[in-house]
């Protein structure tokens, strides 16, 4: 079964984010994937404390909710990231979590160990940004590298601007459906 892992970013619970990532992974399950969802803002961590012990070892050493989110990044098949997009950028709770992968970063480039022991796995970032003149591509760049440094190709994103206040984006007339159908089509071109 194709393990699909959505992470939502977004500090608003039932947001517009969350709402977009939740219509990915419905599209995902009905496709037959094997979906699990993890709230960063429910987690309890701290951001990198750049101690450089991960250099060697590749492991972080802060032992904190991180910890079980390294599992999930290393055993899945497809992963969705939805984050708000906040000054041109990712939210602080999905670039702190990016950031505490400079662990596997450091497993990958520095040991020499790939983060995927097998098949090719693949990724895509959904946005939504308050302002008619959001500019998403800060953000898409970060996940860019992230994904290459934990051996997911990025497959692509889908933004939308000028979408605030909490649940407007169910008055959006494409992006549930293209959510979801997104959502299929990750799990369906695995298999």
């Amino acid at each position: 079964m194709i393990k699909v892992v959505g992470i939502s970013g977004s500090p608003r619970k039932g947001g517009n984010t969350d709402i977009l990532l939740d219509n990915a992974l419905e599209g995902a399950r009905e496709a037959g994937g094997d979906v699990i969802k993890i709230r960063l803002n429910d987690l309890s961590m701290k951001g990198c404390q750049e101690c450089g012990d991960c250099q060697t070892t590749g492991k972080c050493v802060l032992d904190d909710d991180m910890q079980k989110l390294y599992d999930l990044l290393e055993a899945l098949d497809v992963l969705i990231i939805a984050s708000p997009v906040f000054f041109s950028g990712l939210s602080s709770q999905t670039k702190m979590m990016i950031d505490r992968c400079q662990s596997l970063w450091a497993r990958k480039y520095r040991l020499n160990r790939p983060i995927a022991t097998e098949g090719k796995r693949r990724g895509v970032f959904l946005s939504v940004g308050g302002m008619k003149r959001s500019d998403f591509s800060g953000a898409i760049s970060t996940i860019k590298v992230f994904f290459t440094s934990i051996d997911v190709e990025f497959i692509g994103a889908l933004t939308y601007r000028g979408i605030d206040a909490k649940g407007k984006i169910n008055d959006h007339l494409t992006a549930l459906d293209e959510a979801r159908s997104l959502g299929k089509e990750l799990v369906l071109s695995k298999e």
